[in-house]
């Protein structure tokens, strides 16, 4: 038996593969982030019309809604030399970090807003269809690269805590570097940031193609040299897609996952906003200098904290087990939720600081937990089904969050709608501050608490896992 085998066998995984599959977690985001923070050029510097960035932004989106899944399928399904999700990773991220820094290279001939409308929305298709076959296979990497039920608590937390970067550290910057003088416009600045992030991109997306190895890379269900056959008729191949799709959601411990994690995440989501205007209106009585000031010590104690979270939350998955780890990470953050209610104090402005310390607990907890314990559900499902099909779960998991995204962002403005908030009043009443408190409070608090009760019912304990990944591997061998 060889070293590798070795290694595999007691499922251990090295530090290096570890930052190697985080090197793809900072591309993912990283493309995220600026896919989303950029948009803001075409109202600011071009004066497109915010409700057709609006769509623009969104019809890409729903595009993903079927290339997602799609792409899980082939991926689950692909038999190469190479494996089944390095290809698709490594051809991804080169061409979705080109047509990213070629979208931003706008002709001149292309800056009417009909035009540019049409321009973009052509370069995010594609961009965004790129992007799922770069991000999925490299999601669904994740979840076969360990057996080892803790293994994959530190591996998530190594690939969350490298993808948090983007968010936390980089894309609060994004404007600021578009805007500078020695560019010459928010355009141009705007061009050679799409440049930097393609660069960057492709830089750190290689790196798991590369670098890492698929433990299922020529292992296949029974039936998988038919399977993968592109010669196949086209409705045949549908026909398994969605067979597979429907086993997949069929899968009760992978729902309970996806709807806790929309749940914690959307709850956040949906009152997102609604701090901005809570401090500026309610703690500050409409200084928008001094709230935007706080603000922002808000959102550096919650970047650190969530670097912080996620490193104990991987401490301690490995010692009080997923679940446990779960409801006391939701259950810090539902307190920090709990707390803005006292902590809105107009005597103590920076009380609220109190708050952004433990809030990151929820989050930073969520996805750092939730890819770790699909992987189990993986396992489970390859010992029912006899097929790996990490693509599928990955890709409708993601589906999932995405979906939670705009629900929430449609929720959420008529949400504020309720409250009588009106942008153009210098003031804003009684009442309309009183319920932006309290669905600022409610919503993510309630909407924890849902997730716990769902997650409660999960039933992947650490003894279940370890019981079938013995079956598993007295089944194929060890892997």
């Amino acid at each position: 038996m060889t070293e590798q085998t070795t290694n595999q066998s007691v499922g251990r995984l090295p530090v290096k593969d570890m930052l190697f599959y985080g090197f793809g977690a900072f591309a993912n985001n990283l493309q995220a982030a600026a896919s989303g923070g950029m948009m803001i050029v075409l109202n600011l510097a071009y004066g497109m019309n915010p409700a057709l960035v609006g769509v623009v932004s969104a019809i890409p989106r729903l595009v993903d809604a079927i290339s997602d899944p799609v792409m899980g399928y082939v991926s689950d399904h692909t038999r190469s030399r190479w494996g089944r999700r390095r290809p698709y990773i490594f051809g991804g991220i080169l061409l979705a970090g080109l047509m990213f820094a070629l979208m931003w290279q706008i002709p001149d001939q292309w800056t009417g807003e009909r035009a540019l409308f049409i321009y973009f929305l052509i370069f995010l298709i594609i961009f965004f269809l790129s992007y799922t076959v770069y991000a999925t296979p490299w999601v669904a990497l994740g979840y076969e690269l360990t057996p080892d039920y803790h293994e994959r608590s530190k591996l998530m937390g190594v690939q969350n805590f490298m993808g948090q970067i983007p968010f936390l550290v980089m894309a609060p910057w994004f404007l600021w570097f578009m805007e500078l003088d020695v560019f010459g416009g928010m355009d141009k600045g705007a061009s050679i940031l799409g440049v930097v992030v393609a660069v960057l991109c492709i830089s750190a997306g290689l790196i798991p193609a590369i670098f890492l190895r698929e433990r299922f890379g020529d292992l296949g269900s029974e039936d998988a040299v038919e399977r993968v056959s592109w010669l196949n008729a086209v409705g045949q191949e549908v026909g398994k897609f969605l067979f597979g799709f429907f086993e997949t959601i069929k899968n009760r411990d992978f729902l309970k996952l996806a709807g806790a994690t929309f749940l914690v995440f959307n709850g956040f989501q949906l009152i997102g906003a609604f701090q901005s205007y809570v401090i500026i209106y309610y703690v500050y009585a409409g200084d928008r200098d001094a709230g935007s000031l706080l603000l922002g010590v808000f959102g550096m104690v919650s970047s650190v904290a969530t670097f912080i979270v996620i490193a104990l939350t991987t401490f301690l998955s490995t010692r009080i087990g997923k679940k446990n780890t779960f409801y006391l990470m939701i259950g810090i953050s539902m307190i920090g939720y709990l707390l803005k209610w006292v902590c809105y104090s107009t005597e103590y402005p920076h009380l609220i600081l109190l708050t952004a310390a433990l809030i990151p607990f929820g989050l930073g907890a969520l996805f750092t937990l939730m890819p770790s314990m699909i992987a189990d559900v993986c396992d489970e499902d390859e010992l029912v089904t006899r097929e790996r099909r990490e693509g599928m779960y990955g890709s409708i998991f993601w589906w999932v969050v995405k979906l939670g995204m705009s629900l929430a962002l449609l929720l959420g403005g008529i949400l504020l709608q309720v409250t009588g908030f009106d942008v153009e009043l210098p003031a804003q009443s009684d009442q309309t501050l009183f319920l932006l408190r309290l669905f600022d409070v409610i919503v993510p608090a309630l909407a924890s608490a849902l997730s716990i009760l769902l997650v409660m019912s999960y039933s992947i304990t650490e003894e279940r896992a370890r019981g079938i990944r013995q079956e598993l591997e007295a089944r194929r061998g060890v892997i």
